[in-house]
């Protein structure tokens, strides 16, 4: 029995999803962290050395916004060729920049709070401030972006999946199965309506998740 019925070569479409569902999840997560790990390395440098480090750390993040994600997305896999690890790389590769600046803002902020003066004034390394009081600081605020970057990251993924750059066959994710059925949508509208409907439902919720805790936060701070 055949739940949600069989795409074009007769496999178990439900099956099909469940199993791409695992993909494309796991791809939107490590991607994100990735990219959070990246962007909040690159923004604490920033904030912290400050000056000629810090003009040429942000400038290097504003030319890798003004460049067009999708097509230094296409770019980057035509170079290296898709693979279920190069696409997880290239996602992280292109997506940290928010992370970074965000990163470098609350380092700014915090590094002029008394607390961290004093931890200064007696005598605190960088690396020991860092440590101590302006990451735990960031945490939150990082977290939050982590969460929506990951449903980004997954849409990213189908677009990529979908034109073939992606996750390659045999392997299925959301994006490849949606392209599976894209032919057959007048005769066959489950095979890509279906995938599709779960990659929007999974966005939305990730996305809802991320605003909760974002408003969580601020209503404590």
């Amino acid at each position: 029995l055949f739940v949600l019925g069989t795409d074009g070569y007769g496999r178990d479409l439900l099956s099909r999803i469940v199993h791409g569902a695992r993909v494309s999840l796991a791809v939107g997560l490590l991607a994100a962290l990735g990219a959070v790990v990246l962007g909040g390395a690159v923004g604490a440098a920033a904030g912290l050395l400050g000056g000629a480090a810090d003009a040429v750390l942000m400038r290097a993040a504003d030319v890798a916004l003004s460049i067009p994600r999708l097509f230094l997305l296409l770019l980057l896999v035509a170079l290296h060729g898709p693979s279920l690890a190069g696409t997880v790389v290239v996602l992280a590769a292109t997506s940290w920049m928010t992370a970074a600046r965000l990163v470098r803002g609350e380092v700014l902020s915090l590094r002029e709070r008394d607390y961290v003066r004093a931890a200064a004034a007696a005598g605190a390394g960088p690396f020991r401030i860092a440590a101590r009081h302006l990451l735990p600081g960031v945490a939150a605020p990082l977290l939050v972006e982590a969460t929506l970057r990951v449903g980004q990251c997954m849409l990213l993924e189908a677009s990529l999946s979908f034109l073939g750059l992606g996750v390659p066959p045999p392997t299925a994710s959301w994006g490849s199965i949606v392209a599976d059925g894209r032919d057959s949508i007048p005769a066959a509208w489950w095979i890509s309506t279906l995938p599709g409907t779960a990659i929007a439902a999974t966005v939305l919720a990730v996305n809802a998740l991320g605003e909760g805790l974002r408003a969580r936060i601020e209503g404590r701070s």
